[in-house]
């Protein structure tokens, strides 16, 4: 079946916005938001007018907004009517979508993991296992995968992202094998996933950052490369138990905002054997 052209695509867009929004304030009691009750009101839920005053816009804008027409809503103010409208976050994340707009407040699940994800992470020994979100902040992880870069546990929170990690620290160049094709392919993901957040500053100062600090990835930044996350086999070189063949597999938690497993399964039986002697020794080591 031929796609929707994109005018009409963009009509029905926007007729699905305005019954989102007047579905979700027509659900919400004045007192929920600090206003008296009434007993003259005809509809459920709040008019426009008070949604309009609450969320700073003129109340014949939020009007057109509801009823479909084609009017801009900013970043700025479609915050202002989530916040009045008490959306949660897949509402918010909802609007936003069918706005055609970005959100530029970063999700609150973007920066932390529940303790399950760290007790699945310990449970995926000997698989070296690690938890990051679309911006390849390193989230978590387990003994298995941190045991390849000791030092790990010494970086700095804000150098706690594996793009960071891998153009401005010269340990984990010498333990990546083939590192100008895993480089490139980081790149490449990192700016496919930074188009839905072209406009947040925790993105943007991350591009610059690097710039600053690495020619290399501003090399890599300008060939304009995309590529969506796939699964590869990867060659890197452990300080204990030498070289490692490893095939990696994406476990999506979040797929809006990138967050994922990324689980590391041997890719020969060399390979099997290494890691097995590898939670040996932190076994060993943890039991010591």
């Amino acid at each position: 079946m031929a796609a929707l052209p994109r005018r009409a695509a963009d009509e029905i867009r926007r007729r699905e916005l305005g019954a989102f929004l007047r579905h979700r304030r027509e659900r919400i009691a004045p007192e929920q938001i600090g206003l008296p009750p009434s007993r003259r009101r005809r509809t459920p839920g709040l008019r426009r007018e008070e949604v309009a005053l609450l969320a700073g816009v003129g109340v014949t804008w939020y009007t057109w907004l509801e009823q479909g027409r084609d009017i801009h809503a900013s970043p700025q103010v479609l915050d202002a009517i989530a916040r009045t409208l008490l959306f949660d976050a897949p509402e918010r994340a909802h609007l936003f979508t069918l706005a055609g707009a970005i959100d530029t407040r970063l999700p609150e699940d973007c920066a932390s993991l529940s303790p399950a994800t760290q007790l699945v992470l310990d449970r995926l020994e000997p698989f070296p296992s690690l938890a990051v979100n679309g911006r390849y902040d390193l989230l978590a992880y387990n003994r298995a995968w941190s045991s390849g870069f000791p030092l790990i546990e010494g970086v700095p929170p804000e150098d706690r992202n594996c793009l960071w990690l891998i153009f401005t620290y010269p340990q984990w160049r010498k333990t990546i094998l083939d590192w100008d094709d895993t480089a490139a392919r980081m790149v490449a993901q990192f700016r496919a996933a930074m188009a839905e957040h072209v406009a947040e500053p925790a993105w943007k100062d991350l591009v610059a950052r690097l710039h600053r600090a690495s020619p290399e990835f501003t090399e890599f930044w300008e060939r304009h490369e995309v590529q969506p996350p796939e699964n590869r086999v990867k060659r890197v070189r452990h300080p204990e138990v030498g070289l490692l063949k490893l095939e990696y597999t994406y476990l999506w938690l979040g797929q809006r905002i990138g967050t994922r497993i990324i689980t590391y399964t041997p890719a020969d039986e060399e390979t099997r054997r290494r890691l097995d002697r590898l939670q040996q020794l932190l076994d060993e080591r943890a039991a010591a």
